[in-house]
């Protein structure tokens, strides 16, 4: 059986990653949480915009044994949006590239899109908390949008959480970065 294996990197490409087989889902988050550090890190000298034109951030979330951090790990910086947010953005501070968010005690990495080059890039599956967009009507509807998220969203962790054993790996992040 031939696993699938994509070799991800930031924009100047010091920090390198592969994640192995298929992704968790594809998703477009328009939470207020991702917007408000989608926001703050695009302050940053960013490669590229963080929002979509809808205003949500793309993510294509993966278990995280099935990703591989392979070069450039010094790099990586972390933002929270408060001491106690649990969840944390992780950039590559040689070129300010997002990374992934991780949710404390989360079993997966939800990547940024932008990781990818566009036509890489695993389809959209859903957009979730659309009840947070700005203007919520802008949102199209060219796949399932959620005001909040899902049963099937969370279905689709918990299947990929009983698959890891329910282990929860850790991944060291040496530094914060601050926007």
């Amino acid at each position: 059986m031939k696993t699938n294996t994509t070799h991800l990197s930031c924009a100047c490409g010091t920090f390198c990653l592969e994640v192995h087989g298929t992704p968790i889902i594809s998703a477009e988050c328009h939470c207020k949480s991702c917007s408000d550090a989608a926001r703050r890190l695009e302050m940053l000298p960013v490669p590229e915009a963080i929002r979509t034109i809808h205003g949500g951030t793309r993510y294509v979330l993966y278990r995280k044994d099935r990703i591989s951090l392979l070069a450039g790990t010094e790099n990586l910086r972390e933002f929270r949006l408060g001491p106690s947010a649990s969840t944390r953005r992780v950039l590559a501070s040689c070129c300010s590239t997002p990374i992934f968010l991780e949710f404390k005690g989360g079993h997966w990495l939800s990547l940024y899109g932008n990781l990818w080059k566009r036509n890489d890039l695993p389809p959209l599956e859903l957009r979730t908390m659309t009840q947070d967009a700005p203007d919520r009507a802008s949102v199209p509807d060219d796949v399932p949008s959620s005001a909040l998220a899902t049963a099937g969203f969370y279905g689709r962790l918990l299947v990929a959480w009983i698959a890891m054993g329910f282990k929860v790996p850790e991944v060291a992040v040496k530094g914060a970065i601050d926007a």
